[in-house]
């Protein structure tokens, strides 16, 4: 009983030395930077140019949700620029300002994450212009932003508008 005792303490002790390493190495490994690096930080920016499409309709579902958080967490990135997107269309009434507001659902490849993007197409009149509710729509237009009731929202101010 006490070989296997001791047995099983000195493979838990050579255990924890293999996962743990000599401790002198450590102090010669360069210091991490909480601050990312410019080449660091250009990796997390858009797939697209400065002054390109961001066409959400020709990446894959896993990029497009990538790309759709880009434009959520940095707007002012993306404003005047053109987007074209694909998904799911849906109208919703506010009350406080009695006003639809249009949406193309995006979703992620799993289909459990999904992002709404704002449009707006002027010139159109809803219901009679737009698609019902869970319609597959394409849109394209410029992403621009307003205030409403003291609150900055971003949106696409549709040129097109094609049920797919």
């Amino acid at each position: 009983m006490k070989k296997l005792l001791c047995l099983t303490a000195l493979c838990a002790v050579t255990a924890l030395g293999a996962l743990t390493g000599c401790g002198a190495d450590a102090a010669q490994e360069p210091p991490v930077s909480a601050t990312p690096s410019p080449a660091a930080s250009a990796g997390l920016t858009s797939a697209f140019g400065a002054g390109e499409v961001v066409d959400l309709t020709e990446l894959s579902s896993v990029m497009v949700y990538a790309e759709v958080n880009n434009i959520m967490t940095t707007p002012d990135d993306y404003i005047g620029r053109t987007i074209r997107m694909d998904g799911l269309y849906y109208a919703s009434y506010y009350e406080e300002t009695g006003l639809y507001y249009h949406y193309v659902i995006v979703e992620d490849a799993t289909a459990c994450c999904q992002q709404g993007l704002e449009f707006s197409w002027e010139g159109h009149t809803y219901p009679q212009d737009f698609p019902a509710d869970d319609t597959k729509v394409e849109v394209e237009g410029v992403f621009r932003s307003y205030e409403e009731l003291g609150i900055t929202y971003y949106y696409v101010d549709a040129s097109a508008l094609v049920v797919l």
